[in-house]
């Protein structure tokens, strides 16, 4: 699996207007073949800081998917909503080549 991990601030006076674009700009990047899985968190000592992480099956997957026309606009627009966006780009890790869980 490869994670990627994008960040950003959210302009506290842009919140209304971010909320409705986030429910498209979501539908849109799931429409684009390659996500596995995407998750979206808040920083629990404020509202204003956001982190999104996207699993993909492989390097090959994740490339196709930022290279799409539609997920180089979704960033396009975001920067109308967020200042200090930034992206990790995360790969295997050679030794736990599997999910650890708690009992197994």
């Amino acid at each position: 699996m490869v994670l990627y991990v994008v960040k950003w601030n959210l302009h506290p006076d842009k919140v209304e207007a971010y909320t409705k674009w986030t429910k498209s700009s979501i539908q849109r990047q799931m429409a684009v073949k390659g996500v596995v899985e995407f998750r979206a968190y808040r920083s629990a000592s404020g509202p204003h800081r956001i982190v999104a992480t996207y699993e993909f099956a492989d390097m090959a997957a994740w490339a196709a998917w930022e290279s799409h026309e539609d997920i180089q606009k979704t960033r396009d627009e975001l920067g109308a909503f967020a200042t200090d966006v930034t992206a990790e780009l995360w790969g295997p890790s050679p030794i736990v080549t599997a999910p650890v869980r708690p009992g197994k």
